[in-house]
């Protein structure tokens, strides 16, 4: 997918989208899939994932909203991902089956370590 089209389908108004398209911006690498996969098979996985980061204290950026916007799509949608140039945050993209809209964006961020002592 073009860099161009995919920062226009980030142009949204969530704060998942925006943070994804502020690090496209800022020299992100991505990569989405060519094949589509049904919806569904998503919001299960995406929501015991969910339960277990808050678990651990972790609250993935969009990741609730994310779920609920694929369990109401309910049709195949394309994965994306997307990681930071920086290495601190990689997002989840979800696209229609034809990569024409974004269905759903959420952020992790990743958990930086320090040096050993």
């Amino acid at each position: 997918m073009d860099r161009d089209l995919l920062m226009q389908l980030l142009a949204g108004d969530d704060e998942a989208s925006a943070a994804a398209l502020a690090a496209l911006r800022g020299g992100a690498t991505y990569s989405v899939g060519d094949g589509a996969q049904p919806a569904e098979r998503h919001v299960g996985v995406f929501r015991r994932r969910l339960r277990r980061m808050r678990m651990h204290g972790v609250e993935p950026l969009g990741l609730e909203r994310a779920v609920q916007l694929l369990s109401e799509h309910g049709r195949p949608v394309r994965v994306g991902m997307l990681d930071s140039a920086d290495r601190t945050w990689w997002f989840l993209l979800f696209l229609t089956e034809d990569g024409s809209a974004l269905v759903a964006c959420a952020g992790i961020r990743r958990l930086v370590m320090g040096p050993p002592l």
